[in-house]
């Protein structure tokens, strides 16, 4: 049997962005296919999951293509807008209304900071009736997806390649791409090739393994390379010049390590004493769901183009206060009008991970809608967005316990990484029943794959 087979009879919530192609799940037992997917991804701090893919998530070369070529372009002009905002750190900082806690982590040279702030991204992205739709971008070096999707393309390879190791599919490898960025990004600073992954075995439940698979595929690419508590950080830097690790990859986010007790000052003296630690402190900027409001809204330096671009990928999105805007040919009230339309808008706050700062209007009552609008059109820090519903697709599942795959309806958010402006692979989160809303592998039940092209 090909590997390769119809997609089946497509459901009214799917699109044809998807293609009419699917791949077949291996001729293997679900069980086997569970224990390989789970033995990949072992003590990464990764949860259990009910529902496991029996197959990828396959897209078409063409609808491959386009996540990755529309997220290069986007994120161009996310990082536009948010440097625009002020001309220094400190003028960002008080636009943004950053908390104190971010107020912290950044270079002393100011173009270094801003140069390497968007090497890592990953935006959200789901099908919605007219086609993807870029729901927010994640940057930052602790995203997740590079760990998850290397797991699981690892054990697709293993199980569709032929006798002469060919596959009916073509994806990038997160860690062959990354290194390729830190080879890179150590060339361009004239430095040695030697990578510190900065993290804390304490955000993974204790285990080690999530940052050893990280070095250790980079010391197999020719690259040295060391994780690093933040405790022994300062073995970076304060060392024989020839020992030092000049580059690294910050795996950790702020309020993370806030909410388990792990002083940050030690990265500061790092970043001192010259250590370049991706995606910089500045990346906060890009990730604020402000700056998707602001590009939204249109900004004056961009073209007729890019704004078509914005308005095609884009769901409506404003910066939520006490003012008048455009929602299409007419001029609306904001807080008015996101009050009057609860049930076609999402709040989001400017920062956060998740989907814990997130309500969506149509699953909110009006009262409690109308004051949760309020409270954040006074602070300012906040955007409403269009409700995106998203389009399915069919995939085949594995279940703890099963003794056949069944196949569902899945509508999933993707999210294509990029390194250094390279595609990296696709993450794809899902929920197994086919519903749609918040959906994070920690925290929702959800599943997680990756994503290939046929």
């Amino acid at each position: 049997m090909s590997a390769l087979v119809e997609a089946g009879t497509q459901a009214p919530s799917g699109h044809p962005w998807f293609g009419d192609h699917r791949l077949a799940p291996p001729d293997v037992p679900p069980a086997a296919v569970r224990r390989m997917l789970e033995h990949a991804i072992r003590d990464t701090g990764w949860p259990y999951q009910r529902l496991l893919p029996a197959a990828p998530v396959a897209l078409p070369r063409a609808s491959y293509a386009e996540l990755f070529r529309v997220t290069a372009a986007l994120l161009d002009l996310v990082r536009r807008t948010a440097l625009e905002t002020a001309a220094t750190t400190q003028g960002r900082l008080a636009a943004y209304r950053m908390p104190e806690s971010e107020h912290r982590l950044f270079m002393a040279d100011p173009f270094l900071e801003e140069r390497y702030a968007d090497c890592v991204t990953r935006p959200d992205i789901v099908i919605g009736p007219h086609g993807p739709q870029f729901l927010e971008f994640n940057v930052s070096g602790a995203l997740g997806g590079p760990v998850e999707v290397h797991s699981r393309l690892a054990v697709w390879r293993e199980l569709y390649a032929d006798e002469q190791g060919r596959l009916p599919f073509s994806s990038q490898d997160p860690f062959a791409v990354r290194t390729e960025m830190f080879r890179d990004v150590c060339a361009e600073l004239g430095v040695a090739p030697r990578v510190a992954v900065l993290g804390s075995a304490r955000d993974q439940g204790g285990e080690t393994r999530y940052f050893d698979m990280q070095t250790e595929y980079f010391a197999s690419r020719g690259l040295t390379a060391r994780f690093f508590e933040p405790e022994d950080l300062h073995e970076a830097w304060d060392c024989p010049p020839h020992l030092r690790y000049q580059v690294g990859l910050r795996d950790f986010t702020i309020p993370d390590w806030l909410e388990l007790g792990i002083d940050t000052a030690p990265v500061q003296a790092a970043l001192d004493h010259g250590c370049l630690l991706v995606g910089t402190q500045t990346s906060t900027f890009l990730s604020s769901k402000l700056t998707m409001g602001h590009l939204s809204e249109g900004r004056p330096w961009m073209s007729a183009a890019e704004q078509a671009l914005v308005d095609r990928y884009l769901p409506w999105t404003r910066v939520l206060s006490h003012r008048f805007t455009h929602r299409g040919d007419r001029k609306v009230d904001l807080v008015r009008y996101a009050v009057d339309h609860r049930e076609s808008l999402v709040l989001k706050a400017s920062i956060g991970m998740s989907g814990k700062q997130v309500v969506i209007g149509r699953e909110t009552g009006p009262a409690e809608w109308e004051t949760a609008v309020t409270a954040a059109a006074e602070e300012g820090t906040s955007i409403v967005q269009d409700f995106v519903s998203p389009r399915t697709c069919r995939l085949s599942l594995a279940a703890d316990g099963a003794d056949e795959v069944y196949d569902a309806d899945v509508a999933p958010v993707l999210g294509p990484l990029l390194f250094g402006g390279r595609p990296a692979g696709v993450l794809a989160r899902f929920f197994g029943d086919g519903t749609a809303g918040i959906v994070t592998v920690h925290g929702t039940h959800s599943s997680d794959n990756c994503v290939v092209a046929v």
